[in-house]
């Protein structure tokens, strides 16, 4: 992420049960896994899948993984700049 200017050093996993008292818009999942197991919202909460290949099951050697890394943030940033900004503008 740095290498296209995004900071996530201090970023770390979080439980959903870390934002139960707060109110949600938009939940946004990028793998089949993800969508089969996420926990329930309220139905003013909109969920929003969109499957994308999961990169750390890619065998090779470290530029072949680190490559399928990039392909796949490449792949969810614009996703999110051209079909999530038009999802958000019909929800």
């Amino acid at each position: 992420m740095t290498e296209i200017g995004i900071d996530i050093s201090k970023n770390r996993s979080k439980s959903v049960d870390e934002f139960a008292d707060e109110e949600i818009d938009y939940v946004l999942t990028v793998c089949d896994n993800a969508k089969e197991n996420c926990p329930y919202f309220p139905a003013q909460t909109k969920l929003v899948h969109h499957s994308f290949a999961d990169p750390a099951e890619v065998e090779g050697d470290e530029e072949t993984r680190i490559l399928a890394f990039r392909r796949v943030r490449d792949q969810i940033q614009e996703y999110l700049n051209d079909s999530f900004v038009e999802i958000i503008g019909k929800g």
